[in-house]
């Protein structure tokens, strides 16, 4: 169940879009760091003098690089607390390791995800860092710097009790699942390789409800989003209640497609800058620790790639 927005939209309909976003989403992210070493998961993440200087020049005058998101949306943008302004999260942690490595402030502002890519279109952000599914429709109006690849994953009760490994151990289990999803189109599909056995599906109107199921035993297992899953098995109960099954034939889950921070086309050098950026962090660790601090480090890619290696 990946996020989706309109794959691109023509620059009449985007300046429409704008006009009926509110104040409150266009409130920037006052709390981030300003340009300089910052540290990110235990890491501290210094400037690239030579990465800094390919930047587009209207970028180095203003020392930051606007980028929208959508919050909240578990583990990748969240709020510290409810009530608050200040964010946090997977992308939120990883913009600001990028934009120390770049030495420019990457300043987040909270937008609703299907005005985004019309906001970047309109020239307000120059960037947007919010689980975005790199697609090749939306490629017609943004470029993608790759950072993960996310598909379905398998939760379980801690200490994995059923012994699961794989989608294959779930037949003839009951398993839990969220209705109208794409893990219930995943499961139902599994389920016709598991004559005679099927799989026993249990649809819960929230994933929650199938957590609730999971806990009291009812069921042996939920599927769910993966990066959902390793947060809800790195919170719950601080980590006791859940497991994630890991596939080593799925590292980033069942059906895994990537996802990636979104850029202007018409700032092609700043895609660049920051797909450059992040290969360091991902070269010298960091990603690793960011993933790994939100319970998620199996979706990582170890190359940043840029329109899912289509270009």
């Amino acid at each position: 169940m990946n996020r989706t927005l309109p794959p691109y939209a023509s620059p009449v309909l985007a300046v429409a879009a704008l006009t009926a976003l509110t104040a409150c989403q266009e409130q920037d992210d006052a709390a981030a760091p300003p340009a300089g070493p910052v540290t990110v998961a235990g890491v501290e993440v210094t400037k690239d003098q030579a990465l800094y200087d390919t930047l587009p020049d209207e970028i180095k005058k203003s020392g930051t690089v606007r980028v929208a998101t959508d919050v909240p949306y578990p583990p990748f943008e969240m709020y510290v607390k409810e009530g608050s302004a200040q964010l946090t999260g997977l992308d939120y942690d990883l913009g600001q390791a990028i934009g120390a490595k770049l030495g420019v402030r990457f300043a987040f502002s909270p937008q609703k995800f299907d005005g985004i890519v019309p906001a970047i279109q309109a020239g307000r952000f120059e960037a947007a860092m919010s689980a975005i599914t790199d697609t090749e429709e939306r490629r017609q109006v943004v470029d993608f710097v790759d950072y993960s690849q996310s598909g379905s994953g398998i939760l379980v009760a801690d200490g994995n009790p059923e012994k699961i490994a794989t989608l294959h151990d779930l037949c003839g289990k009951k398993v839990a699942v969220q209705a109208a999803t794409n893990q219930l189109d995943l499961l139902k599909a599994q389920q016709r390789t598991c004559a005679p056995r099927g799989i026993d599906i249990k649809t819960f109107p929230k994933d929650s409800d199938a957590q609730l199921a999971l806990r009291s035993g009812q069921v042996a297992a939920q599927v769910l989003t993966k990066p959902a899953a390793g947060w809800v098995a790195k919170t719950a109960d601080e980590g006791a209640a859940f497991d994630v099954v890991d596939d080593p034939a799925a590292p980033g889950g069942y059906n895994a497609s990537p996802n990636g921070i979104a850029v202007s086309k018409r700032l092609p050098a700043l895609t660049g800058a920051v797909q450059k950026a992040l290969q360091q962090l991902i070269d010298d660790g960091t990603v690793t620790k960011i993933f790994d601090k939100y319970g998620v480090a199996s979706i990582a890619m170890k190359e940043a790639t840029k329109n899912a290696a289509a270009g």
